[in-house]
């Protein structure tokens, strides 16, 4: 940890130094307070408006933090989400994260005008594994500029990264300006698991926040990502884990 933090420090003299305590993990004591913690998410490239429409509806009668969608589902999502509460949540470069910096900052910004209030996007997970430390950067920076005023959350995902590799886009994202660096898509080779979260989180410490996404489909799954660091947990299973408090899954 301490040698990836000096081999940036060239880009950010304060990556050098350890970061902020973090946060203390998050305990939920009921579903609600579960709920404000989750992104309901629907994100399968199958999914018509029907869908997303079912999607809003949930996330608002269970009072999530968010409704993650698909960019054209934006503007329509926005009208249901608005007054509810529950932010609207759309992906950038997703899910492989190939598009051009600036195609990503268009994408953003075009969210933003259709209501997105958090913003999750891909980072090029390319360009991280060869170590193009500044291409990386400059484009979290880009999407950060784009939706100034949203949330954002920056994808990794873990599965394809060395440990090393981790810590690195967690830092790079976290001095970026990104609020959350965030494991997966849940469309790679593998999901969020406690290891990472808890790697993601060390690497970061207080600098932003951690989003643990990608096979989370049980309350101990939720639990333990929270418990390890994750302050956000993106999911479809909402209320299958929400259930499993035994109490309703309404706020």
């Amino acid at each position: 940890m301490e040698d990836v933090r000096a081999n940036l420090s060239s880009l950010f003299p304060a990556a050098a130094r350890p970061p902020a305590d973090p946060p203390p993990p998050r305990q939920p004591h009921s579903a609600a307070d579960l709920a404000a913690l989750i992104d309901h998410t629907l994100l399968r490239p199958d999914a018509g408006w029907r869908e997303a429409e079912e999607t809003c509806r949930e996330a608002i009668a269970m009072c999530c933090a968010s409704a993650c969608l698909a960019p054209r589902f934006a503007a329509r999502a926005r009208d249901m989400l608005q007054g509810s509460g529950v932010h609207l949540c759309i992906v950038v470069g997703f899910p492989h994260g190939n598009e051009t910096p600036e195609q990503k900052a268009f994408s953003a910004a075009q969210a933003a005008a259709h209501g997105a209030q958090e913003i999750d996007m891909v980072v090029s997970v390319g360009a991280l594994r060869e170590g193009d430390f500044a291409a990386v950067l400059s484009e979290i920076q880009g999407v950060r500029a784009a939706a100034a005023g949203a949330v954002l959350k920056v994808i990794l995902e873990t599965a394809l990264l060395s440990d090393e590799q981790k810590v690195q886009g967690a830092i790079l994202s976290a001095f970026a300006g990104a609020d959350f660096v965030k494991t997966s898509t849940g469309f790679g080779p593998g999901g969020a698991n406690r290891q990472d979260v808890a790697l993601l989180r060390e690497a970061v410490g207080g600098l932003c926040d951690v989003k643990a996404s990608g096979g989370i489909r049980t309350l101990e799954d939720a639990l333990g990502m929270l418990a390890v660091g994750a302050g956000r947990l993106g999911m479809s299973a909402t209320r299958q884990v929400l259930s499993s408090f035994g109490e309703a899954t309404g706020c």
